[in-house]
């Protein structure tokens, strides 16, 4: 087993659970693909590290994407040849590293807007990158995985406020979004749990279910076979963010998942959908 499989294999994440969908070769270079970012959002959250190791290993990282490795790593060599063959360029994995460098330290979001940027960097840069893997072809599926892209990472938001305010008081809640409600900064550190914050987190919700309507409205038919692994993301996540939402937001206190029979389903359904083959 490769570097990156093993990496996959022990993330245990939505996203590797998608791939299984895709032909092997598709699949084996999302596997490295998806390696990469894990490696580089690892590094960033390892508490364990110096900050000022994890810089200068995500700038490693950054360096290595712009300028060429010097002396790469196996992933780093499966990275540079994943970029090879699928034609991915490489401002698309640096914005996926930048992302990343803006954890290690913790920081605030003043409106929908700023916090847009940084999902961009950490979801969208992902799902368009993906895209090349995919061998999804149809310009119109850049708009597509835009869409998605905010849309995942805000629900990954919404399912972690409670483990992120114990990871370096991390809050990615736009403050804006907060005043409308009157909750502040300091009752969601206090993780003050009432009417005014449940209102706030469905509004985020309602904000993430347009942007998967969009996703869905924007994506091109032409596309659609390549496209069923983010379909699959998108049918998990927004389980995920109905369940939330069903259970009024508990967030301070537990970490939603899906049953792996509920994701057994999902799978299914697009495994039909697509064909029946992942050969």
């Amino acid at each position: 087993m490769t570097d990156s499989a093993e990496i996959t294999k022990q993330a245990k994440s939505n996203l590797a659970f998608a791939l299984q969908i895709l032909p092997k070769e598709r699949r084996e270079g999302m596997v490295t693909f998806y390696a990469f970012c894990r490696v580089v959002d690892d590094l960033a959250d390892d508490l364990d590290r110096p900050i000022e190791e994890r810089e200068s290993g995500l700038a490693a990282w950054q360096e290595g994407l712009e300028h060429g490795f010097v002396d790469p790593d196996p992933l780093q060599r499966e990275v540079v040849e994943l970029m090879g063959q699928y034609d991915i360029p490489s401002h698309l994995l640096t914005a996926i590293v930048e992302g990343c460098r803006m954890d290690l330290r913790p920081q605030r979001f003043g409106t929908w807007e700023d916090l847009s940027q940084y999902t961009y960097k950490v979801a969208c840069a992902v799902g368009l990158a993906s895209l090349k893997v995919f061998g999804a072809n149809d310009p119109a599926s850049e708009r597509y995985a835009v869409a998605l892209g905010h849309g995942l990472q805000l629900t990954n938001i919404l399912r972690d406020v409670g483990e992120d305010l114990g990871n370096g008081c991390r809050i990615y809640l736009p403050l804006a979004d907060l005043a409308r409600f009157q909750y502040t900064e300091r009752d969601l550190v206090g993780r003050v749990y009432d009417g005014r914050f449940v209102a706030m987190m469905a509004y985020q919700a309602d904000r993430a279910d347009a942007l998967y309507r969009e996703a869905i409205e924007v994506m091109p038919k032409s596309d659609a076979k390549a496209l069923v692994p983010a379909e699959i993301m998108r049918s998990t996540y927004q389980a995920l963010l109905e369940k939330m939402r069903g259970d009024a937001f508990k967030v301070f206190n537990q970490r939603y998942r899906l049953s792996k029979a509920r994701k057994m389903a999902i799978f299914s359904k697009h495994f039909l959908l697509r064909g029946g083959s992942a050969a």
